[in-house]
């Protein structure tokens, strides 16, 4: 699978993800201590697009329900999330963000 632009750098700070749809999949890109991370965007509980939740301390919270996710992991910390969430390889070419749609796990 070959790496597909989702935006540009600037669309993404560190308390507002960029939230996009790449090849019918919903993405959030997040920015963390000056690195991205790429999760799927929609909680896994009840659809809800987790780059409109709160970010805190290196996790998102889901608008509706309150699943709680790490970011650099995609892990289900605590709610009704029900599973983790895909994480997919993202990299910065120039100002352009790009993501692997293979599933990783992010160590």
């Amino acid at each position: 699978m070959c790496w597909i632009r989702v935006c540009e750098a600037d669309q993404i700070q560190e308390n507002r993800p960029f939230s996009g749809s790449v090849e019918n999949n919903a993405v959030g890109i997040y920015l963390l201590d000056g690195k991205y991370y790429a999760l799927e965007d929609i909680c896994p509980h009840a659809y809800a697009l987790l780059s409109q939740g709160f970010i805190e301390e290196g996790s998102v919270e889901c608008p509706l329900h309150g699943a709680v996710f790490d970011i650099k992991t995609g892990q289900c910390l605590g709610g009704p999330g029900e599973r983790d969430l895909h994480c997919y390889r993202v990299r910065r070419v120039e100002n352009h963000i790009q993501i692997r749609l293979t599933e990783d796990t992010i160590a």
